[in-house]
């Protein structure tokens, strides 16, 4: 039997789920993001900004980086990018230029989100590639992680 669209995505959007486990795990905002082509994983990753003392290694950055190394060029066409939280406008623009040719995130993010939130940079026709964008896989399961993540920091306080 045949797997859906959405059965394949909520499958692929797990593991993503996963990866951000393991982002809160190491104290890091818990966003994780896998790329997927032909059905293959090509790479699974999770934030690592603070462990990596880099302000570009985002969840989506890594994957993207891990993918290309894969499959030995900076392109990658006909990849799906999954993600539990909508990118930022750097990860949006990183996307475009590895032509990833589909986004599936969980929540959204209307504080940075570039995806449909604040801006929608990755259908916007003017740019020279555009990304189909799912949205809403698992989005509460995406939103709870995040959640919960930042309401402990709160209880804890400033560190």
């Amino acid at each position: 039997m045949r797997e859906t669209a959405l059965g394949t995505d909520e499958k692929w959007m797990r593991i993503a789920l996963a990866e951000a486990g393991l982002a809160r795990e190491a104290g890091e905002v818990p966003v994780g993001a896998l790329i997927v082509r032909n059905g293959v994983l090509l790479a699974s990753t999770h934030n690592s900004p603070i462990s990596l003392q880099d302000p570009s290694a985002h969840a989506e950055i890594l994957a993207l980086r891990a993918a290309a190394a894969v499959v030995g060029n900076y392109r990658l066409p006909g990849t799906t990018l999954y993600v539990t939280i909508e990118p930022c406008i750097m990860c949006a623009g990183a996307i475009l230029h590895a032509r990833v040719e589909r986004l599936v995130f969980g929540a959204e993010d209307p504080k940075g989100g570039a995806a449909v939130s604040l801006y929608r940079l990755l259908e916007d026709r003017r740019l020279n590639h555009t990304v189909a964008v799912t949205e809403g896989v698992l989005r509460q399961a995406c939103a709870e992680i995040l959640s919960g993540f930042f309401q402990g920091k709160r209880l804890i306080g400033p560190s």
